[in-house]
Order: C-alpha cells, then sequence, then structure tokens
C-alpha cells in the first residue's frame, strides 16, 4: 500500500525540486519555511481529533514511526538502498533525539501542566532563542533594523494565538515550555550545520529516526510504568487518513521543506515563520465551517512584515556589537 505513495511523494519533491533550481536562496528559503509551516499546522486539529482516543506517548512514536517510514522509501528510491547503512545513522540519532525527541516530549509535558494557550505562547519565543544561537555560534551581527523585525515577529506571534493573558500560567510548566522551545531551535540548526555533506532528504531522515528512536524508548518506559498514554486503539478508517495526514504530511514533508529552508535562510529567519502556525491553523479551520478571526490575521500581517523587514537591504544599519 506504501509504494504508490512513495512514488507520487517522490515524483512531486523532484518536480518541485527542478522548479526551485531557478529561484533565488532567500526566495526558495521562505517559501519553503511557508510551505512547511502550513503543511504542519494541518497536524493540530488532526491531533486533537486522535488523542479523543489514542494515547499521547503512542500517537506520538507511531506517527514519527510512519514518517521516517515515508522518508527512508523517499531516500532509497533516490540514492539506492546501499548508501542507506552509509548515512551517518548514530550522529543522527543524538541531533533528532534531542533536539526534537526531547523537544516534542517537554512541550507535551507543559501543555499538560498548563494549557494550550500557554504552550503555544512558549513556542512562539523560538525567534529569540534562533537569534541567541546565531549570535553566539554564527557570530551573526545585530542590527537595528533586524532587532525590529524580531519584536514585529515575536508581536505578532502572540497577537496570531488570540490569547487571553489572563490563561497564561506562569511556573514550572512554562519553563519547561520555553527549554523545549530551545531544543526545537538548536536540532534545527544541527540538522544542517553537522551534516553539510548531505541532501536535506537524507539529513531529515537521519534526525527523523533520532526523534523516533527516542520516543520508542519513552514509550517502552511508559509501558514498564504502566502509564495510560500508551493506549492504542483498534483504528477506524477515518482514523487511519488523520494519521497519515499527521504522520506524513504534517511531520514528514513539513520537516524535510523546514530543513532545506533552514540552510537556505538560516535558523533566526526561519522560525519567525514558525509563528505564523496559528494562522495557518485558523485557515484549516475555515475550510471546515469556522469564523474567520481577524485578530490572528492581523498578528500574521505583522509576522511577515518583520520577515520581510529582517531580509531587507541592511546596509545603512549600523551594527550594535
Amino acid at each position: 500500500m506504501a509504494g504508490p505513495h512513495i512514488e507520487f511523494a517522490a515524483m512531486v519533491y523532484t518536480v518541485t525540486q527542478e522548479k526551485q533550481k531557478h529561484w533565488s536562496p532567500g526566495l526558495s528559503g521562505n517559501l519553503q519555511c511557508m510551505a512547511a509551516v502550513g503543511i504542519f499546522a494541518f497536524g493540530f486539529p488532526a491531533a486533537e481529533k486522535l488523542l479523543e482516543t489514542w494515547g499521547i506517548i503512542s500517537l506520538i512514536m507511531i506517527r514519527n514511526g510512519l514518517a521516517l517510514a515515508l522518508l527512508l522509501g523517499l531516500l532509497a528510491r533516490a540514492q539506492g538502498m546501499n548508501n542507506l547503512l552509509r548515512l551517518p545513522w548514530m550522529q543522527g540519532f543524538w541531533v533528532g533525539a534531542i533536539g526534537f525527541g526531547i523537544g516534542s516530549l517537554l512541550l507535551l509535558v507543559t501543555q499538560y501542566l498548563t494549557n494550550a494557550v500557554t504552550a503555544a505562547l512558549a513556542a512562539a519565543t523560538m525567534p529569540v532563542f534562533a537569534v541567541v544561537l546565531e549570535v553566539i555560534l554564527d557570530k551573526r551581527q545585530l542590527t537595528k533594523r533586524f532587532l525590529g523585525a524580531v519584536a514585529l515577529v515575536l508581536a505578532g506571534g502572540f497577537v496570531a494565538t488570540n490569547a487571553e493573558l489572563g490563561n497564561l500560567r506562569f511556573g514550572w510548566g512554562l519553563l519547561l515550555g520555553l527549554l523545549a522551545t530551545s531544543f526545537f531551535a538548536w536540532g534545527s540548526r544541527a540538522t544542517v550545520k553537522h551534516f553539510p555533506n548531505l541532501t536535506p532528504l537524507a539529513r531529515t531522515t537521519v534526525t527523523t529516526g533520532g526523534m523516533f528512536g527516542f520516543c520508542a524508548i519513552a514509550f517502552g518506559a511508559a509501558l514498564v510504568f504502566k502509564m495510560p498514554a500508551t493506549h492504542v486503539p483498534a483504528p477506524e478508517a477515518f482514523d487511519i487518513v488523520l494519521l497519515l495526514i499527521y504522520a506524513w504530511g504534517a511531520l514528514a514533508i513539513s520537516q524535510l521543506l523546514w530543513i532545506k529552508g533552514v540552510g537556505q535562510i538560516g535558523i533566526a529567519v526561519a522560525s519567525f515563520h514558525l509563528n505564523a502556525t496559528p494562522f495557518y491553523v485558523m485557515l484549516i479551520l475555515l475550510m471546515f465551517g469556522n469564523d474567520w478571526n481577524w485578530v490572528q490575521a492581523a498578528g500574521a500581517f505583522i509576522l511577515a512584515l518583520g520577515v520581510i523587514i529582517a531580509q531587507s537591504n541592511q546596509a545603512t544599519d549600523r551594527s550594535l556589537s
């Protein structure tokens, strides 16, 4: 059953790659990140429905496993089975486990200890951690224009969540959410920096392997301690469709586009796009009868303005360093 799907995904990926050869790295990178976040947003309504019957840990593990299977199929078709064994799987395991495995688990714990609003706002701080990483590790020179763009992106992200301040919960839960976001930022950058000779597809595959491995270990530990989050229901046809959307779309394809975008425009600017996730979710729900939300639309506009300013000509700016 997976064969035709992998063939179709490979065809789409190849055609897209050919089209992008005529685009500038900046345009291509921004479009990749926009598409990644847009596809990623489909995972939220799918996961919300699935979590009505699935355990959290079991759902994450199976989602990661299905995503890894698709990526392995695409990579085997592109590079051959023999080349799969030569990939740096051990290094990919550690980057994927620490950056994406621990990050996703901590964010779920944040939501459990607080609420969805607090978790979303913690995730919206990713541009801060991404910029700090580029300043410390890549020696990025900060300018007034760029810092102004960061402020716009943060403000746009907070507005796009359409959250009420009264719903925020401060404490250990929020701190764990901020820690989770820092892991995500590190993992995205490390995937690009640690594997410079790999294609974006290979980079995504080896780190997704690490993410799956970490969640499989967490699932095994949860089974030993008989935690309720390991429940796996008998899936119905609609559940399988939602699971494939959640795994193949919102993780495998989205992560592939995201890693490629990070490689072209850097983790700082790429992270700006992530703050538009609530707006994309609103657009998706709009197709199912929900109302248009002008507050989230305004937040997306503010965020887009920040993204444009961050990449505009900075020749006249004065460095703050």
